[in-house]
């Protein structure tokens, strides 16, 4: 390298140094997070506004309900609307069945704010071509949630991105649902406990992820044990990273099972996401 070369990389390299960003890439954190209700599944029944006001106090500012047995908690839905709006926070999406009063769910769903109304288990389907006639039923549930600004969709859990007749049930799903009807919910955790690899996955299938829930655990024998964020074995600096570069708008905690009671798991999980960096 001449003398000139030098003094030209020298230069570069100190504005980039003063620059901040150039050589080195800021960490991004998860500003707004949220937790599906069904981690605290015990405690809804007896008292979902006491309840999901301490949620909204440990950070938690969307809420994903559930279909058990009012995903609005016996609230009207613009009651429900207002009185999360109150705490700063809002219910962006819900679980529920879908094999019963479709449109009454979407039209309440709408009224009390929801964007997403999920289905949360399919179970397995006997072969690849029963998961493709669920997708068309997919694709007709969506269209009549889009006349109520509804977004329909889907809540993986293992079983889908498990090998089924040489494919993919999931991939087999996403690619016989229209996208402009049909969204799609990742359960982190069970992609990773299926063996796939989950970054490879949100890449293939860039932009049909809009929500994802943040579960941890460990794996023995095949056998998984859900754990606190933090304290199991999901890699998850790589695939929050993945889901948000392909459009993931929305990371929701969840859990169902816990070392001491939900609320604590709750409260732990609150403080990882805000530590969270990646």
């Amino acid at each position: 390298m001449n003398r000139r070369e030098f003094l030209t990389q020298s230069a570069l390299l100190t504005a980039g140094f003063y620059a901040g960003t150039t050589l080195v890439s800021e960490a991004k954190t998860i500003k707004k997070f949220g937790v599906q209700l069904y981690s605290v599944r015990d405690l809804m029944p007896k008292d979902a506004k006491n309840t999901m006001k301490q949620l909204a106090a440990m950070g938690y500012t969307k809420f994903e309900s559930y279909g058990g047995p009012d995903f609005l908690w016996g609230m009207a839905p613009k009651e429900c609307k207002t009185f999360l709006a109150d705490m700063g926070a809002t219910m962006v999406s819900t679980h529920f069945d879908q094999t019963k009063d479709l449109e009454k769910s979407f039209e309440r769903g709408a009224e009390a704010g929801l964007t997403y109304m999920l289905c949360p288990y399919l179970g397995p389907q006997k072969d690849i071509g029963e998961w493709k006639r669920k997708a068309e039923e997919f694709n007709k549930m969506g269209e009549t949630a889009k006349k109520y600004g509804i977004k329909f969709g889907y809540h993986n859990h293992d079983y889908s991105f498990r090998d089924q007749e040489g494919q993919i049930p999931q991939e087999v799903f996403l690619d016989n649902t229209d996208p402009n009807l049909v969204v799609f919910e990742l359960d982190i955790c069970w992609i990773v406990a299926a063996g796939r690899d989950a970054v490879a996955h949100l890449n293939k299938y860039s932009k049909r992820y809009e929500l994802g829930h943040l579960k941890d655990m460990v794996q023995v024998n095949g056998k998984v044990t859900q754990k606190n964020l933090g304290e199991g074995s999901v890699p998850f600096k790589d695939i929050v990273a993945a889901s948000q570069k392909n459009g993931m708008k929305h990371f929701l905690v969840e859990q169902e099972a816990y070392p001491v009671s939900p609320l604590e798991s709750m409260k732990a999980n609150a403080e990882w996401v805000k530590k969270f960096k990646f």
